[in-house]
């Protein structure tokens, strides 16, 4: 089986401006199927050396794609969107922490998030959403409050939205059972289940959001064995490199 491991460097704070000069190369793979990508967009910060190259390939099939944080050159992210539709597992930047994502409609993508993060089929899974429409259509939305006094939910979360909030509400139909299944006695005849749903404020990640046209399936970036939050980029890709996402492919 090939690997090929893509990774997009970005999200960097305001006083460092990150310049790509010209977009990556994709590499056409002849079972995209089988494809194990993991698409990263990172902060750069000048004191690290491993990953600083603005183009860096060797053997094992890592490239790395940088692209400016303020979202001004998105265009750049055209490979990255193509990768994870795909069915390519990536690793970007949120208003809060990194997340694992990949395409809501990929059946085999999201079974090899799973593996790669090691998440029971159990565990559901969030989401991340571009605007209030992709809430509306995965979910039952936001309450809009009506003439019997029910409060209009949905005027108060416009004020935060999009920001750094993890809203439970429950899913529609429209949400692949994949996301929302759970083998526990009491969830299986439950008539509707519940999903986290964001929409983080960050300029990379809703230029991903909106190329893709759908919303992604997330989880957070966790070391597995201490159990912590996983904040930088080099350990993230050392950790989800083609090395060991071949291992959990193959586990």
């Amino acid at each position: 089986m090939s690997y090929w491991q893509a990774k997009l460097y970005g999200h960097d704070s305001l006083s460092l401006s990150i310049h790509f000069p010209r977009p990556p190369r994709v590499r056409t793979l002849t079972k995209p199927q089988r494809l194990v990508v993991l698409a990263m967009a990172v902060k750069r910060s000048p004191k690290r050396l491993k990953y600083s190259t603005p183009r860096f390939t060797k053997d094992g099939g890592l490239l790395y794609v940088e692209a400016d944080s303020s979202g001004a050159d998105s265009w750049k992210l055209e490979p990255i969107v193509d990768l994870l539709k795909q069915g390519a597992v990536g690793v970007i930047p949120t208003d809060t922490l990194y997340a694992i994502v990949c395409d809501l409609n990929n059946p085999l993508a999201i079974e090899r998030l799973r593996r790669i993060k090691n998440i029971e089929a159990s565990k559901p899974l969030s989401i991340l959403c571009h605007s209030f429409r992709d809430i509306d259509t995965y979910t039952t939305g936001f309450p809009r409050g009506d003439s019997q006094g029910h409060a209009n939910i949905f005027r108060a979360v416009k004020h935060c939205l999009p920001g750094p909030y993890t809203f439970i509400l429950t899913a529609s139909k429209e949400l692949p059972k994949q996301c929302i299944r759970n083998k526990t006695a009491a969830a299986k005849y439950a008539v509707r289940k519940n999903v986290g749903v964001r929409m983080p404020d960050d300029a990379i990640c809703q230029a991903i959001l909106e190329k893709t046209d759908a919303p992604l399936i997330s989880t957070s970036v966790k070391c597995p064995k201490e159990n912590e939050w996983l904040i930088d980029p080099v350990v993230i890709a050392d950790m989800y490199g083609p090395e060991a996402a071949k291992k959990k492919e193959n586990v």
